[in-house]
């Protein structure tokens, strides 16, 4: 009996080292790793990725179950091993009893180290994974939608913005529009005039006040010569993209010269200018049609009374210069050559 007791009491102690050992060892090593994690995360968001990486090593090597760890080591050495990266987001993937929410992070890691590698259609497979995994993820669809893109894969692109809009719920037709004036570039590009020009109809018909469309239905007019329809849909570009538009202006000025309407030149700025006011270029192009009107004046007010916050082009100091050339002394001409040089130090430094 007395035997029976004595082995009792040492199983009973025995099970309780056991335990003791366990929950010590449990609370002392788990959050030592999830604080090194955080450590790491944070050294991420500082830039310093390569104490991310040191310690990040430290965890999986401490927790070899630290999934989380494991996935932002593999991110981070895609910049400089993608190879390296593509192996370690794999090895993840066999990793049983994973969350939805972890298998999602894991093809998403992948994409992306596919990408890198310029390998689509194993990139294009891990979104589609993601999709299987969330019907509805939008990181998934916009990544699919840019793979397309870049691949000019304009039916495909097409299709996987539709999906996108129906969970979005978004009414904006410009994504579709755009693939319609994609596909025309593709025409365009291979001298298929009649079929791009359809191209961008359509997309002006999907979306009338998507501007892209009619910048190159105006090069399609313009080489098959019909100079009248190239200038109004240039015109309609120049209107709709202010931003953009400045890259037809050329254009609309020797249309116009071969028109015999140069006269109309300062018409077309000066309705830019009441839509946009501050419009860089065509404030610029504007003083120069009435300098070339021998209006120098009217120029000179227009250049110095515009302000351009943030523009440290030097074409307007230029226009400036070339203005004064009779008005001003030649101190005031060096003082306006010194203020452009320093200007384009500026620029050199950015």
């Amino acid at each position: 009996m007395d035997t029976i007791y004595l082995y009792l009491v040492l199983a009973l102690a025995f099970s309780a080292g056991i335990l003791f050992y366990y929950f010590s060892f449990k609370t002392v090593k788990h959050p030592k790793t999830d604080s090194l994690f955080t450590d790491a995360l944070n050294y991420m968001v500082r830039g310093d990725n390569s104490e991310a990486v040191r310690i990040l090593r430290q965890v999986v090597k401490q927790d070899s179950n630290h999934v989380r760890a494991y996935l932002q080591l593999g991110n981070i050495l895609r910049d400089e091993n993608t190879e390296q990266a593509i192996k370690i987001h794999q090895s993840l993937t066999v990793r049983p009893n994973l969350s939805a929410e972890m298998r999602v992070d894991i093809h998403r890691s992948l994409a992306n180290d596919y990408k890198k590698i310029g390998s689509y259609n194993k990139a294009k497979k891990e979104a589609e994974q993601i999709l299987a995994i969330e019907k509805r993820n939008l990181w998934s669809l916009n990544f699919l939608i840019n793979l397309a893109k870049d691949n000019q894969s304009w039916d495909e692109a097409a299709s996987w913005t539709k999906n996108l809009k129906k969970i979005t719920g978004s009414k904006n037709k410009n994504d579709e529009a755009s693939f319609d004036v994609y596909r025309g570039l593709d025409c365009l590009k291979n001298s298929q005039l009649e079929d791009a020009r359809l191209c961008f109809e359509k997309s002006i018909k999907v979306s009338p006040n998507f501007g892209l469309a009619y910048r190159y239905l105006g090069d399609v007019y313009e080489q098959t010569r019909d100079l009248l329809k190239a200038l109004e849909n240039w015109k309609i570009f120049a209107k709709k993209d202010f931003k953009g538009g400045a890259v037809v202006y050329s254009k609309i000025e020797s249309a116009l010269f071969d028109l015999g309407r140069y006269s109309e030149v300062e018409k077309f700025y000066r309705q830019i200018l009441d839509l946009d006011p501050s419009n860089f270029e065509a404030i610029i192009r504007l003083a120069n049609v009435l300098d070339e009107k021998g209006e120098s004046v009217a120029a000179h007010n227009l250049v110095d009374n515009a302000t351009f916050p943030g523009v440290l082009d030097v074409r307007a100091d230029i226009m400036k210069l070339k203005l004064s050339l009779v008005t001003s002394t030649p101190v005031d001409l060096s003082h306006q050559i010194d203020n452009i040089l320093e200007k384009l130090s500026q620029i050199d430094e950015t």
